[in-house]
């Protein structure tokens, strides 16, 4: 039943699996896209548009349509503010943000670049578009991260935060697809460029100093004294990553004498990482597999954490409990941020994906708020985020971010680098680090275990299974638990799962393709133990078997 993990999981990458960076950079430029294959579309699944040059997934003609596609629905939409640009350390940004340029400044768009080059995490575009939009009504700002996230090395990434800050709905992102698919077929007629030089040195190209800017307002939504005071070592790996200098710079500013930066070094292919559980280099902070290094230091720090490569994502490493499971720390940081954040709004509700730990549920019952389940994807989270009607937004693969000490808005997109530094404010509150508060947690209110298999899939077959329906599962009990409910809408907004979710007294499962990455993943979560848990996987796989051959 489970995923078939390679015999090399865990292990440093051999030399001949690492990315071949000039081929790679090459094909970004000379491959040119078929918009009649699907699979060289534009797609933005769950947070952008990713894919390969290798694979003519990914490529300088997918930038330079897509960029031109959102100058114009900024001009249709009014958008007439600056548009805040960053990039992570993936070897496909650089060319793909020297793209972007081009297309932008040709449009005349208000550009604001990172001071020295910097790498830009997307919590810090996030940050900058809502800082800057604060009390505006018009001349509003937007963003740009070049990142395929946590995807292997070969991948490239493109995602588009509109001025919520947040990743696009799928009204904007259905739209700058269909724009851009077209502008492919026409062999770019409509696209306006000019020449790099030109256009870094033209009068609409600015700098704007996101490392500082996002460090300084840290004390708006952490507890910094409190962390400076924290009584055991931090480690941190930004895993090559965006934040890879703004680790130092927090630990300078803030004066964490007691936090070390485990790895400085930016390397295209990724060649320090351990090998996913697939066999590929995979920045996933959240896998026991790709994060092998950093828990082998478990006894030497108190805490140490990890984050993906645009640092939206979080692994947390304690020295009570080893890696964490995403699910976990998430039920710990609600349980700990609505006891201590208490000018938070009194109503603010909890926010979760429809395949986050039944445990929340228990969790944000016990605290008496209220619960908003949501399909998988970020952009769910943004407007009660903005109006404080969510106090927490986090989804079951480490992406979480949470409003400011006074209840307003921080983030609008997930941000690995605050609930990273989360865990040093708890221990240093509670006097126990985050897997002991989740011990705690799992005596109070039960003890889940879940898992998750990911598997390959073809573009028909993601199709096949997010069009799911409750109608297709005959069944009346799973894992020998009497269904209460089979979901293909979330319960918080109504909105399409891209899947089906089933749910008993005791556990669930829920199936649904990958939005970034040829992949099916099959949640599952059980309150009964590691037996009744693989009983749940064996019946979901079933049913995702009769999806993927279309019976």
């Amino acid at each position: 039943m489970s995923q078939a993990t390679n015999p090399l999981a865990g292990q440093p990458a051999p030399l001949d699996l690492l990315v071949n960076v000039p081929r790679l950079i090459s094909a970004y430029y000379t491959g040119r896209p078929d918009p009649s294959v699907p699979s060289q579309r534009v797609a933005f699944g769950t947070s952008g548009h990713r894919g390969s040059s290798f694979d003519d997934a990914f490529n300088e003609w997918h930038v330079l349509a897509i960029s031109q596609a959102i100058c114009d629905y900024r001009k249709q939409k009014g958008i007439d503010g600056p548009l805040f640009l960053g990039m992570d350390t993936h070897a496909l940004s650089t060319p793909a943000f020297n793209t972007t340029v081009e297309v932008l400044a040709a449009n005349g768009v208000e550009l604001m670049l990172s001071k020295d080059d910097e790498y830009t995490p997307t919590p810090a575009v996030s940050h900058a578009i809502l800082v800057y939009n604060r009390g505006r009504t018009s001349g509003l700002a937007d963003g740009i991260v070049i990142t395929p996230s946590h995807n292997p090395p070969e991948s490239g990434g493109f995602k588009y935060n509109p001025p919520n800050g947040g990743p696009a709905g799928t009204d904007i992102t259905s739209a700058v697809e269909a724009a851009a698919n077209k502008m492919l077929a026409n062999k770019l007629e409509g696209v306006k460029r000019m020449p790099l030089a030109q256009a870094l040195h033209a009068a609409t190209t600015h700098r704007h100093d996101y490392l500082n800017t996002y460090v300084e307002d840290l004390a708006q939504v952490l507890d910094m004294d409190a962390i400076r005071g924290v009584n055991i070592d931090l480690g941190v790996d930004p895993l090559g990553g965006a934040g890879v200098h703004y680790w130092p710079a927090i630990a300078e500013r803030y004066k964490l004498s007691r936090l070390t930066v485990l790895n400085q070094e930016v390397d295209p292919t990724f060649r320090f990482m351990s090998l996913d559980w697939d066999g590929r280099i995979r920045m996933d902070p959240s896998s026991p597999d790709a994060m092998h290094k950093l828990i082998e230091l478990k006894d030497r720090f108190g805490i140490a954490f990890a984050c993906d490569t645009d640092h939206d994502r979080h692994g947390i490493v304690a020295g009570s409990s080893g890696l964490m499971q995403p699910n976990s720390y998430l039920a710990v940081m609600i349980d700990y941020l609505y006891t201590h954040r208490p000018q938070w709004p009194a109503q603010a509700a909890v926010g979760k994906t429809v395949v986050s730990s039944q445990m929340i549920d228990r969790v944000a019952a016990r605290l008496g708020r209220k619960l908003y389940e949501v399909p998988v994807g970020f952009k769910w989270f943004v407007d009660g985020l903005v109006d404080a009607s969510l106090a927490f937004g986090g989804e079951e693969s480490a992406g979480a971010t949470f409003l400011r000490h006074d209840g307003s808005v921080w983030t609008t997109d997930k941000d690995g680098m605050v609930p990273a530094l989360l865990s040093a404010e708890i221990a240093a509150r509670t006097g126990r680090d985050p897997g002991e508060r989740y011990a705690e947690l799992t005596q109070a209110l039960g003890q889940p275990v879940s898992d998750r298999v990911d598997a390959a899939a073809t573009v028909e077959q993601k199709k096949r299974l997010s069009s799911l329906s409750p109608e297709q599962i005959r069944s009346t009990e799973l894992a020998g638990d009497k269904i209460v409910d089979v979901l293909s809408h979330a319960p918080g907004n109504g909105a399409a799962i891209g899947g089906v979710k089933v749910v008993t007294a005791n556990g669930w499962f829920a199936a649904r393709p990958s939005g970034t990455e040829n992949i099916y993943k099959i949640y599952g979560e059980s309150f009964k133990g590691k037996e009744h848990l693989a009983r749940i996987l064996e019946e979901a796989q079933q049913v995702v078997d009769g999806a993927l051959s279309g019976s």
